[in-house]
């Protein structure tokens, strides 16, 4: 799991067209990445287009915007076209840099116990260091601070 202060572990997943992207593409720029539980729902809508609403800002502070869930590629094509994402959206289907990352645990609906991604979103230096984490974080309160990091 990634710490403030600490490089950011580096990931390969495809995006929504299937294209690898890694975490390392981005050095030199500062890379917001946020983890979501599932495309086109209205908690992650809210993420996503405050995210999309703030893109001017965030391309102004010489930044990029990540999205992570376990939705496949074609699920998250949808929704960016939908949604006129500008950026882009990964699939971690098996689950591998969310355990990694410590956003993969138990929650609970209506009493009901199951295994799911928790809401969080890093922000990451030019040179992959880790400047902010938010764990398990509103979507709204997610976009506002993850601004606040950029500077």
């Amino acid at each position: 799991m990634p710490n403030i202060g600490q490089p950011a572990p580096d990931f390969e997943l495809p995006n929504q067209d299937g294209k690898p992207v890694k975490l390392s593409d981005f050095r030199g720029k500062k890379v917001i990445v946020f983890v979501y539980p599932k495309a086109n729902t209205s908690g992650c809508t809210t993420q996503a287009c405050g995210f999309r609403d703030q893109y001017p800002k965030v391309e102004s502070t010489n930044a990029v915007v990540i999205g992570i869930s376990p939705d496949t590629p074609k699920d998250n094509l949808k929704w960016k076209t939908k949604e006129n994402l500008p950026y882009d959206l990964l699939s971690d289907t098996e689950h591998q840099m969310l355990e990694a990352w410590g956003v993969w645990g138990e929650k609970s609906m209506y009493g009901k116990k199951y295994f799911g991604v928790i809401r969080s979103h890093w922000v990451i230096d030019e040179q992959g260091i880790v400047i902010d984490e938010q764990l398990n974080i509103s979507p709204a309160k997610s976009v506002e601070n993850a601004l606040k990091s950029l500077g």
